[in-house]
């Protein structure tokens, strides 16, 4: 019991002295060459850098620090829904990129990814409309928006303007002794 106590009365000697159990100072348990009061790197920078070396997973984690720090924004909400448009989670991407639209309705970006979501989907008509839309905002300066466009208006027109397959039914009948006669039923 005496052991007990006359360590904690060491122990409240050593933290009160500021030096704690190890008697250094708090600088010695920071990395060499940060600055602890310095200004971090954006979430956004770094998510975006992440999402062109395609590190998808690492990007979205940056993406979501970001949102931590600045707020759910158009462009925290466009990029979360582009880093889940690229891991595969098209619920999730679509619910992020509709909010971005929501807030801002000429945001390029966003309504490039959803009209994307929507097309992997098979949304190819409500596809078109997003194009349509970043195609008009970004006045039609971004190629690959003119070829996203392209490929719904392609799309839809095929799902309006195709006919249904049918398959002829064909019999073979046969008329005498060696003769066959192949009747279809068109």
């Amino acid at each position: 019991m005496v052991a007990l106590v006359l360590a904690c009365l060491t122990l409240a000697a050593c933290t009160a002295s500021g030096g704690g159990l190890f008697g250094g100072n708090a600088q010695r348990n920071t990395p060499y060459g940060v600055d602890p009061k310095g200004q971090g790197v954006d979430g956004l920078l770094v998510g975006h850098r992440l999402m062109q070396a395609k590190e998808y997973e690492l990007a979205l984690k940056a993406y979501l620090r970001a949102a931590g720090e600045q707020g759910f924004t158009v462009d925290v909400l466009s990029a979360l829904g582009s880093a889940n448009l690229h891991l595969g989670r098209l619920g999730q991407s679509e619910d992020l990129l509709r909010k971005a639209v929501e807030e801002d309705q000429n945001f390029v970006p966003a309504l490039n990814n959803l009209g994307v979501v929507l097309m992997e989907r098979g949304n190819y008509g409500d596809a078109r409309l997003f194009f349509q839309r970043a195609f008009a905002a970004d006045s039609g300066q971004t190629d690959a928006i003119r070829e996203n466009l392209m490929r719904a208006i392609a799309k839809t027109e095929d799902a309006v303007y195709a006919e249904p397959e049918e398959t002829p039914r064909f019999t073979l009948v046969r008329r005498g002794y060696s003769t066959y006669e192949l009747l279809s039923e068109l």
